[in-house]
């Protein structure tokens, strides 16, 4: 267990957040077609879990936007956001916004990801939600990079992100 803070008010963080250099925990979600999406699925790719509570908050859509732009200077990497937002909602925000080299994954069936990569919010106002976070995983499947952002309100470091799977 860690914590973090939302607007200042500490909040319990459940499960353990992978480190870098040890193998990134596998999962299930589920993508917009209701499809079941696995981290074996991005086998001999990058990539970059760019984890939030909610498609529906401005931070949140920020990261989203963001990521979509600086993906475009990755090679071999597919960027995956994932919440506990029903696909449908994701995918509309993005197809909405026109953002095109990010992909969408929900949560809301698997709900062992959030505790599996550390981020569930087990109390607060945002409790059952993901926590802010940022895993970036290489070709191998180890994590070289990885950001529990300390406060919910705040964006994550792309720079560093980006810098990790470079």
């Amino acid at each position: 267990m860690s914590s973090v803070t939302f607007k200042d008010n500490a909040v319990t963080v459940s499960g353990q957040f992978p480190a870098a250099g040890q193998a990134a925990p596998d999962f299930t979600l589920t993508g917009v077609d209701l499809a079941d999406i696995r981290l074996s699925d991005y086998a001999g790719k990058k990539l970059l879990l760019n984890i939030f509570p909610s498609i529906d908050t401005a931070v949140c859509a920020t990261s989203v936007r963001k990521f979509n732009e600086k993906a475009a200077s990755l090679d071999n990497t597919q960027v995956l956001c994932v919440s506990m937002d029903l696909p449908f909602a994701a995918n509309r925000f993005c197809g909405a916004e026109g953002l095109d080299r990010v992909q969408v994954a929900s949560a809301f069936r698997h709900g062992d990801f959030l505790s599996n990569y550390g981020v569930a919010l087990a109390d607060g106002p945002l409790r059952g939600l993901s926590a802010r976070a940022v895993v970036c995983i290489d070709e191998q499947g180890q994590v070289v990079y990885g950001e529990l952002v300390p406060e919910l309100t705040n964006e994550p470091n792309y720079e560093a992100a980006i810098q990790a799977l470079s």
